[in-house]
């Protein structure tokens, strides 16, 4: 192998792949990265598989000799990060060797790797048929849920979130058993087929940040068989398992309807339950939101038991009766941050049922979180 590339992008390539790259591999091979350079298509492609996410991406290089090896993932990040960024390097790697040389204007570094055979083989697309994304929908979709996944390994399909979709519509949903979001979105990519699957959201975070990066708009292409999902655009790749079991049937946990409903600024909302939250924070993270119908206001107050407490009052468009519930602030806070509009509603029907905060001009997204029982 004997190629010449661009010291920033191949450095920008390792930093991407490198994210799949096992921590603590259970074989030495799964801590490298897998080059293999093309000189057919004038291509160098990195992979980074820790056998649960998988990681590709090509960069353009003058390649004078096709091969492939992999080398240590950090090592060889490290090397390459610290070369001049306007300085060309050259990789060259004598065949059957392992050693493979790295040389750039600053001077010239040695490293052994590992034969390309030993690497295991990415899960690529094998059905001929994708589903077709608009990446920004998929973005969106992402953002609004992956934060409401659960980080429990033991609860191991809700450590993923949902993706319902079709040629028409793409539903994501994650719930970690206290609170549950769901974005539903129009899918203007065409495609065909329809896919009810359940990804890792360690996988989807990593998906989310490369989509957030990319440059252009083209669609990404789902492919979903055997246990494995996989979504490819460009000159990218990120494959990933899917978690096996079946999704709870969350759309029946949402309320059909609400006797209260209260409308509220909802920076005014955040900042309000973020300073309150500094004292709810030294004692059990538990907020107490009392609707007041007459005076058209909300209070939200917080007891934190021998050290203080705090209060606050917003103004709110308040229907139905007057209420007092309780919540974890922390799950009240993401569910708002998620959202972009300008006001809020918070629909309830009792201080021991399922709330629905949900954007007041946006019926897309619906973000249910469970009340904390109080002691009166």
């Amino acid at each position: 192998m004997k190629l010449v590339c661009s010291q920033a992008e191949l450095n920008a390539s390792l930093q991407l792949v490198s994210r799949a790259v096992a921590g603590r591999p259970t074989h030495p091979v799964l801590a490298n990265v897998l080059l293999t350079a093309d000189a057919g298509t004038g291509r160098l492609s990195l992979t980074g598989y820790d056998l649960s996410l998988g990681i590709q991406t090509s960069l353009a290089a003058s390649v004078q000799t096709s091969g492939a090896i992999t080398l240590p993932a950090r090592l060889f990040g490290e090397i390459v990060a610290r070369m001049p960024a306007d300085s060309p390097i050259s990789l060259s790697c004598a065949e059957a060797s392992e050693q493979v040389e790295l040389t750039s204007a600053s001077g010239s570094y040695q490293m052994r790797g590992m034969p390309a055979d030993d690497f295991p083989e990415l899960p690529l697309a094998q059905s001929s048929t994708p589903i077709r994304l608009d990446p920004d929908v998929l973005v969106r979709g992402l953002r609004a849920t992956l934060f409401a996944s659960s980080g429990d390994e033991a609860k191991q399909l809700l450590t993923g979130v949902h993706l319902g979709l079709d040629e028409q519509r793409l539903e994501c949903a994650a719930t970690d058993g206290h609170r549950l979001a769901v974005l539903r979105l129009e899918n203007s990519a065409e495609g065909e087929g329809a896919v009810d699957v359940t990804v890792p959201a360690r996988s989807l975070r990593e998906l989310e940040r490369l989509l957030s990066g990319r440059g252009g708009a083209e669609a990404v292409s789902l492919f979903c068989d055997r246990g494995q999902v996989v979504f490819q655009w460009a000159d990218q790749v990120l494959t990933s398992r899917s978690l096996d079991g079946t999704y709870p049937n969350y759309r029946q946990l949402i309320p059909d309807s609400f006797v209260r409903t209260l409308t509220i600024d909802r920076r005014g909302l955040v900042s309000a339950l973020e300073r309150v939250a500094v004292l709810a924070d030294q004692h059990n993270n538990v907020v107490k939101l009392s609707s007041d119908p007459a005076h058209g206001q909300l209070a939200i107050s917080a007891d934190a038991q021998d050290v203080g407490s705090g209060s606050e009052s917003l103004a709110a468009e308040i229907t139905g009766d007057a209420i007092q519930i309780a919540f974890n602030v922390r799950y009240v806070l993401d569910g708002l941050k998620a959202m972009t509009s300008e006001r809020v509603e918070l629909r309830c029907n009792a201080p021991t049922t399922p709330v629905v905060l949900a954007p007041h001009d946006d019926p897309a997204f619906t973000y249910l979180v469970m009340p904390v029982q109080i002691r009166q």
